[in-house]
């Protein structure tokens, strides 16, 4: 009797079917339709952008209420009193301590918010 013949060995290169390990691939499809200009990567940078500036609008909305209501504001206790009065020391301190940190609040939303659609953007493209 003769031995059977030994399975010969086979190397597989291919990419395996239905990613059994749930590995993201390396091509980034939305990163080469950046790269390449089509359609598609101009309306993923459009988004982006749209979102920046809505952000911006926001933000500049809210600081121009703060700033526009403040001579309102400054003209309320004439209006109360009933007399016209010189502004005291209650106006710089309304400027000094009331506009400043919401100003410094109103800037620091508008880098948080900012930062978080670059990074909203960077995760579409990169797949994730």
């Amino acid at each position: 009797m003769s031995a059977a013949p030994r399975p010969r060995r086979e190397t597989v290169t291919g990419v395996p079917r239905g990613n059994p390990q749930g590995r993201v691939p390396r091509y980034a499809p939305a990163r080469s339709e950046i790269s390449e200009q089509t359609t598609l990567g101009a309306t993923y940078v459009r988004s982006l952008m749209r979102s920046q500036l809505r952000t911006a609008l926001l933000g500049l909305g809210v600081l121009a209420l703060l700033v526009g209501a403040l001579p309102l504001l400054f003209q309320l206790p004439q209006v109360l009193a009933g007399a016209p009065r010189t502004p005291g020391p209650y106006l710089w301190v309304g400027l000094g301590v009331v506009v400043y940190p919401v100003m410094w609040l109103i800037a620091r939303w508008y880098v948080h918010r900012a930062e978080r659609n670059e990074r909203d953007f960077r995760g579409l493209v990169e797949g994730r």
